[in-house]
């Protein structure tokens, strides 16, 4: 339940939004981020065995996402997005103190771990302290602008990267990366959490999870999600819609060098990416007053602008797929605000996770996927093909959009629920 409160603390509230923020960019501010392939590839690692870390690296995240989402309804959520940094600072150390495929392969199960402490634990505490001051109506345009932060870390990571490691070295590169995360620790350390008191109640119910234990926790989010459609199909939503954009993300090089451009402008073309994703996580404001025909609208423009600007195979078409990028970025932050408003009891970190777990599956098929088709029919053909389902999600939105016409008035207070309003 949302609490309502008659007056917003604006202090209080730019507390936590310039905490967030802080945190988010420092997190991605990774000088490693761009370099990691390249100093794999150095370190005398063949393709098959970057790729085999790849997988570590996705399986980390899919084995601890839910638990540790369980862990952020029970424990401190500020303790973990302290700890989060700290424990992806020691992958980064392993790396660079011992370069080798255990090292590397330990270090993404240290980094896949980091991120599934943030991952749930971040959008609950968010969520709950705008709740508790009156202000969760702001959750999407905080959250889109947290993204914001993040993509200007990575995007200062990429331009630090190179004169770092000529200057110093793959070494003093680990060092800064290492330091980086040290303060994202010490920022998550300012957060502020107050967590609702367990609330008595004698008839509970399938949603009255207070005062749980971890594996009471992990049990009663599942159930949330597996018992109530809105919860589900919300679920679904943010892992289909974040998905498929998120592992396309991967190949935008390869696509890039399919146009003709030399490797020294493949950057250039990537920066127009980001800075799509800049300003579609700027947007989310405006996105939050859209219906169901607005959020369909814009998902059939993410898969329309995906087909197109990878099918034109020339440089101009990365315009088109900076507005692909933008507009999934925007339609990532409004599906998990829709998630988070649909969410009840205290397990709400357990079902962001389990959205997360469902992400990272639907990345992995996607990778697959993906890897066939460009082998078969080059990158700009698996780019349009993998850019359907946004098409087939709008189309599924707009019949569901629809289909409350037919019910009785009665009764449109029993599935009122069903909308796209993050408010509901």
């Amino acid at each position: 339940m949302i609490h309502i409160a008659s007056r917003v603390s604006e202090p209080a509230v730019r507390r936590l939004t310039a905490t967030l923020y802080g945190y988010a960019f420092l997190s991605d501010l990774v000088l490693l981020y761009p370099l990691y392939v390249v100093f794999f590839a150095d370190t005398g690692l063949s393709v098959g065995q970057i790729s085999s870390l790849f997988v570590i690296w996705s399986a980390a995240g899919i084995l601890f996402e839910v638990p540790s989402g369980a862990w952020a309804d029970v424990v401190s959520r500020r303790l973990l997005l302290c700890l989060a940094p700290l424990v992806s600072a020691a992958g980064f150390a392993l790396w660079v103190l011992v370069p080798s495929y255990p090292a590397f392969a330990l270090g993404f199960l240290l980094w896949g771990a980091g991120g599934a402490l943030v991952s749930g634990a971040l959008e609950a505490l968010v969520w709950t302290e705008l709740d508790r001051l009156g202000a969760v109506d702001r959750y999407a345009r905080v959250l889109g602008r947290s993204r914001t932060a993040g993509v200007l870390g990575v995007v200062l990571s990429g331009v630090l990267a190179g004169p770092v490691l000529a200057a110093g070295g793959y070494p003093v590169v680990g060092a800064a990366s290492v330091l980086a995360c040290l303060l994202a620790a010490a920022v998550a350390a300012r957060f502020p959490e107050h967590r609702p008191a367990p609330v008595a109640n004698e008839a509970a119910g399938p949603d009255d999870d207070d005062d749980l234990g971890w594996w009471e926790t992990l049990r009663a989010g599942v159930a949330q999600v597996r018992t109530r459609p809105p919860v589900r199909g919300a679920v679904l939503l943010v892992a289909v819609v974040a998905a498929d954009w998120g592992a396309l993300d991967e190949y935008t090089p390869l696509l890039a060098l399919d146009t003709g451009v030399g490797a020294q402008a493949v950057p250039l073309l990537l920066l127009l990416l980001w800075a799509g994703v800049t300003i579609g996580g700027l947007l989310a404001p405006m996105g939050e007053r859209w219906g169901s025909r607005g959020y369909a609208a814009l998902l059939g423009l993410v898969g329309v602008a995906l087909a197109g600007g990878a099918l034109l195979r020339h440089p101009a078409g990365f315009a088109l797929l900076a507005v692909a990028f933008g507009a999934a970025q925007l339609a990532t932050v409004l599906a998990d605000a829709r998630l988070q408003a649909r969410i009840t009891g205290t397990s709400r970190a357990t079902v962001t996770s389990l959205a997360g777990m469902a992400t990272d599956v639907l990345i992995i098929v996607t990778y697959a996927g993906y890897g066939l088709l460009a082998t078969v029919a080059g990158n700009a053909v698996a780019f349009a093909v993998t850019a359907v389902p946004y098409g087939v999600l709008a189309l599924v939105l707009l019949a569901r959009r629809r289909r409350p016409r037919a019910v009785p008035r009665e009764a449109a207070a029993s599935t009122s629920g069903q909308g796209w309003s993050p408010s509901r």
